[in-house]
């Protein structure tokens, strides 16, 4: 016979619980912070906007109520303590027993508009993405270990943020934490001068993508021969000076995988990194499973064109302590201990049925509105 484990209120339970206990929003009048948090897991659990969802439901505060309150939260710093306790609490396991594998990337949300006086400083310059130049941005640091790729903190970017700065952030809160770094993984994006270096200075362990540049010189140079090999790199700025580091450059042969033929060069910064050179390539690779966390943060993250780039980190950080609680819940109840290794039956309790438990049990409490009336 089957064995009941988790119900639909018990997950709504646990997120509500999440959120009271570390995010505090100022209140008044009969709507409650239990009742906020409600309306706004309704929100993200079907991806609207909270003006939806509170038409959506019959006991619920109207719109422009819960736009009241939220726009209350003024102090970035404090909401950003906030969501970091919030995504720690419910990690799943230890990681603080052995070192892990860390992975830090930015997430751009387009932004489109002319920015008033509180939003300028968060609205961060980029490529062309989505019709738009400008964005709102999102640093985070990913685990990356196999039933706990977790998200253990998050920091807004602002205009004027380095990336060193953004890194030694994130760094902090991981190892405030308690976690150890085995390996640091970045994008290409972070190669730079300033950051290579000052990794170099922590003894941080580090692979990072190489930029290629140029047509013969360069970076480019350094895709020859048949072989993957060692080698070292100066490279120069006008502004920051020169750093010399290794490179480990990756001859891949395609052999007809995919449709694809020949070979193709991968170069790395790599910096106390102990692999072999053949498993370098293969274990970058695990770096984009904090891409597909980004996508699934699209699929629960609520619906707004507020202004109030505090409450924006809100409803971001929101998407991702769903998804820290979702692998909590898989791990802590979806599962069964074992030898070798707990055994975790993820594909009895996806994201998507998380969420639909979630709306299922607010619908319940609130009741959805059935008919309309003139």
């Amino acid at each position: 016979m089957s064995q009941r484990v988790l119900m639909d209120e018990q997950t709504l339970d646990e997120m509500l619980e999440c959120l009271m206990e570390h995010v505090t929003i100022e209140m008044q009048g009969e709507c409650t912070e239990e009742t906020l948090f409600t309306v706004l897991l309704r929100a993200a659990s079907t991806c609207e906007s909270l003006e939806h969802t509170a038409d959506t439901l019959e006991d619920a505060p109207d719109g422009s109520t819960i736009r009241y309150h939220l726009n209350k939260c003024d102090e970035m710093a404090r909401m950003e303590e906030a969501i970091n306790a919030a995504l720690q609490s419910r990690v799943p396991g230890n990681l603080t027993t052995c070192a892990q594998r860390l992975a830090i990337d930015l997430n751009l949300q387009p932004y489109y508009g002319i920015p008033n006086a509180d939003e300028a400083p968060y609205i961060y310059r980029s490529k062309a993405h989505d019709g738009t130049c400008s964005f709102y941005a999102y640093a985070t640091c990913y685990v990356m270990r196999r039933n706990k790729r977790v998200t253990l903190a998050v920091t807004p970017v602002r205009r004027d943020d380095l990336m060193v700065g953004i890194i030694t952030r994130l760094l902090d809160r991981a190892t405030r934490f308690g976690v150890r770094i085995k390996h640091l993984y970045l994008d290409r994006g972070f190669f730079s001068v300033p950051v290579i270096r000052w990794l170099k200075a922590l003894g941080v362990p580090v692979v990072m993508p190489v930029i290629i540049r140029g047509k013969h010189g360069g970076t480019r140079q350094l895709l020859q021969g048949g072989k993957s090999y060692k080698t070292h790199y100066t490279m120069k700025s006008k502004t920051y000076g020169e750093v010399t580091f290794d490179v480990w450059v990756i001859c891949v042969y395609h052999n007809g995988k995919q449709g694809k033929h020949g070979r193709t060069y991968c170069a790395y910064v790599v910096h106390t990194v102990e692999l072999r050179l053949r498993a370098l390539y293969h274990d970058y690779r695990r770096r984009f499973g904090i891409e597909s966390t980004y996508r699934l943060k699209n699929t629960c993250r609520i619906k707004t064109a507020m202004k109030n780039p505090v409450v924006r980190l809100l409803f971001v950080g929101i998407a991702f302590v769903l998804i820290d609680v979702w692998i909590y819940l898989l791990w802590t109840v979806i599962s069964q201990p074992r030898r070798g290794g707990r055994l975790v039956f993820r594909q009895l309790f996806p994201l998507k049925r998380m969420l639909e438990f979630l709306r299922q049990a607010i619908d319940r409490r609130f009741q959805v509105k059935d008919a309309i009336y003139l």
